[in-house]
């Protein structure tokens, strides 16, 4: 039996009487591209806390690769090979691309002042490659505050894979980008390594059934459905959690842009 490379058994949060999520189990495979939608306050971002370790599990565990990792603490756990990127930048603005990414594999591999002057090059290759992968090799110089929000975006990701993940989140990364922003995008993340575990949290639709192979659907904390992009667009109970916000035609036209509140 092939044990999941994400596992979620029973997981909750509370704050006071709250239950931001309850009791969520879930079971996500070596290579997937799982999304995560909901309405807002469904407890997506909650979610991606208790699994980086950013938050602590009220009950419940959270396993990597078949081992425990419910007490183990968020730069323990980047260790094991679980990498985010946040809703907010989390880049230092008056550093260059290349530095920012450099930062990143350093907190990873440790200085490369403290190697030999042959690893320090590897390392530097290395950081370009990244840089390059995600179409930013012109801008390598250019200070992370001088980029265009898509491309601030692209260079999260050269950072989270600086990290060397085996599992990376992404917490709604094509928040405010333009439809070219979202379409490139789209391509970066289809081009990631099949070795790199996927699970995206976005509220642009079209940006998750691009990308997913299976979506979970969380409301009220609690999942809703786990499917093929097929199901979930076809279930009334999905449907049914999102009347009242707007947006009763969820999934009827996919081919025009679509965004969940």
């Amino acid at each position: 039996m092939t044990v999941p490379l994400l596992s979620l058994s029973g997981v909750s949060r509370h704050f006071g009487a709250l239950a931001a999520v309850d009791d969520v189990s879930l079971d996500i495979p070596a290579g997937a591209r799982h999304a995560l939608i909901g309405p807002n306050g469904a407890g997506k971002s909650t979610l991606f806390r208790l699994v980086t370790g950013a938050e602590r599990v009220s009950a419940g565990t959270v396993a990597l690769d078949g081992r425990d990792v419910t007490r183990r603490s968020e730069p323990q756990r980047a260790r094991m090979g679980i990498s985010q990127t946040r809703q907010h930048s989390s880049l230092f603005p008056t550093r260059t691309v290349e530095q920012n990414v450099l930062l990143a594999a350093q907190r990873r591999h440790g200085s490369p002042r403290s190697l030999l002057p042959r690893r320090q090059r590897a390392a530097r290759d290395r950081v370009r490659e990244l840089v390059a992968d995600v179409g930013l090799e012109a801008r390598l110089d250019t200070p992370a505050a001088a980029l265009s929000h898509g491309e601030q975006r692209q260079l999260e990701v050269a950072v989270a894979l600086a990290c060397e993940p085996r599992l990376l989140l992404l917490d709604e990364p094509a928040a405010g980008m333009s439809p070219a922003e979202s379409a490139r995008l789209v391509a970066l993340l289809q081009a990631l390594p099949a070795d790199v575990t996927l699970v995206i949290v976005e509220h642009d639709l079209d940006v998750v059934f691009a990308l997913a192979d299976a979506v979970t659907v969380l409301h009220l904390g609690r999942v809703l459905l786990t499917g093929s992009p097929d199901e979930v667009r076809a279930s009334d109970a999905v449907q049914g959690a999102y009347l009242g916000t707007g947006r009763e035609a969820l999934f009827l036209d996919t081919d025009a842009r679509t965004e969940v509140g």
